[in-house]
């Protein structure tokens, strides 16, 4: 196992600190977790590989020692939804309506981000979809290997920082 754990952390750690310079705190399974110095992340990628030049997409959750952001999910689209189109994250059947600027989308509140952290404590795999400007439906699909852990990484790290514990 600490050969696979050190062989997940040779896969991600380029691609993931390029996308959030900090300090990788854990990784394992398809997730890990960062301290950037102001928030704590847990991140990921599609199981679908974007070609070169093309947007890889991305899913974690956020974590600020203020708590202002406290597992605030969010979601790095690899097309643009149309205008007005849903961004839904489905993780084992249960749906979650998120909220999309541009490429990216959010998680609604609080009481969801909650929610969808405990569905993905019970689950091996979600999904984001939408559609795209010309209608087409397209899918992200992640794995939750990892991402337990991860969050649990990401919180507890930006709570000590918080508590002033961590500087």
């Amino acid at each position: 196992m600490p050969r696979f754990r050190s062989m997940c952390l040779l896969l991600l750690a380029p691609l993931l600190t390029a996308a959030a310079p900090g300090t990788i705190i854990f990784a394992g399974g398809s997730w890990t977790a960062v301290d950037r110095g102001g928030s704590c992340v847990a991140l990921t990628r599609s199981e679908r590989i974007a070609a070169k030049g093309k947007v890889q997409a991305t899913a974690g959750f956020a974590f600020s020692p203020d708590r202002r952001r406290w597992g605030e999910f969010h979601a790095h689209l690899r097309r643009m939804p149309r205008a007005g189109a849903s961004v839904i994250l489905t993780i084992s059947g249960q749906p979650f309506l998120l909220v999309a600027r541009s490429d990216w989308a959010w998680s609604r509140g609080a009481l969801q981000e909650q929610a969808i952290m405990a569905a993905v404590r019970d689950a091996t795999r979600m999904t984001v979809e939408s559609r795209d400007a010309a209608g087409r439906r397209f899918i992200d699909p992640y794995s939750l290997d990892g991402a337990p852990t991860a969050i649990d990484a990401a919180a507890g790290r930006c709570a000590l920082r918080g508590a002033g514990e961590i500087q």
